[in-house]
């Protein structure tokens, strides 16, 4: 709790302000999670600051609420590409990632007793569930770091727009967004490395390596190929 509540502050996520006249306050509580690795072995505990976005108004505070996640087989095809071509394939994960989005719209939010009084939010609320559309962290974070990538050269592709494709020259690069987990492939390590560095002085991420875990799917090399399976039953081999 401490560690969420230091990366609150950290990122400005808040303004502390009187009540606003008139203004939907919305609630929040904290919950508590199990981060899990690839085996199921615990790796650590989570505790979060959510909002309870079912407190906000339909076609008042908001009006849509889709995002954009990656498709299944928009994964398989980057994963077959990289591999047919023996590019390397890492993980990357973004450390409160909804922290890094901007609100386009202010929220009105009381906080648990004990943590502040109210709260105005300028920025996006670690692992929130937001429903306004303009300033669902979700959305916001997505926002946020596909412009960012645009300024690296990457574009979206037209199929799947959690897909981003760097071209320059005779290097390509192929990087996969799910909320906050990303998977990155490159034609050559060197390119691999300088985006790897680029998202890091931009954003809190952490390199995990050689990808070996996504979207709950386990990933191991293998002779043939690469064995994708989960719960322990064979997907694609």
């Amino acid at each position: 709790m401490e560690e969420e509540y230091t990366a609150l502050l950290g990122n400005q996520t808040w303004d502390l302000v009187p009540r606003p006249p008139g203004s939907n306050i919305v609630t929040g509580k904290w919950t508590w999670t199990h981060k899990r690795r690839a085996d199921s072995t615990l790796e650590r505990y989570k505790a979060c600051w959510v909002l309870r976005g079912f407190t906000q108004r339909p076609g008042v505070d908001y009006d849509k609420t889709s995002s954009p996640v990656v498709k299944p087989a928009t994964v398989r095809t980057v994963l077959s590409l990289a591999l047919t071509r023996r590019w390397p394939m890492h993980q990357l994960d973004v450390k409160n990632a909804f922290l890094h989005g901007v609100l386009t719209k202010t929220v009105t939010a009381a906080s648990r007793r004990g943590l502040l009084t109210l709260l105005v939010l300028t920025w996006c609320v670690g692992s929130t569930s937001l429903s306004t559309a303009s300033s669902r962290p979700l959305r916001a974070w997505n926002h946020r770091f596909t412009t960012f990538l645009l300024t690296l050269g990457f574009v979206e592709a037209k199929s799947d727009t959690s897909l981003f494709i760097y071209h320059h020259g005779a290097e390509t690069a192929y990087l996969l967004l799910y909320v906050d987990d990303i998977v990155l492939t490159a034609s050559s390590e060197s390119l691999l490395r300088w985006i790897i560095t680029s998202l890091q002085q931009e954003f809190a991420m952490k390199d995990l390596g050689a990808l070996h875990h996504f979207l709950g799917v386990t990933i191991e090399p293998h002779p043939a190929g690469l064995l994708l399976y989960q719960w322990h039953t064979l997907l694609i081999s």
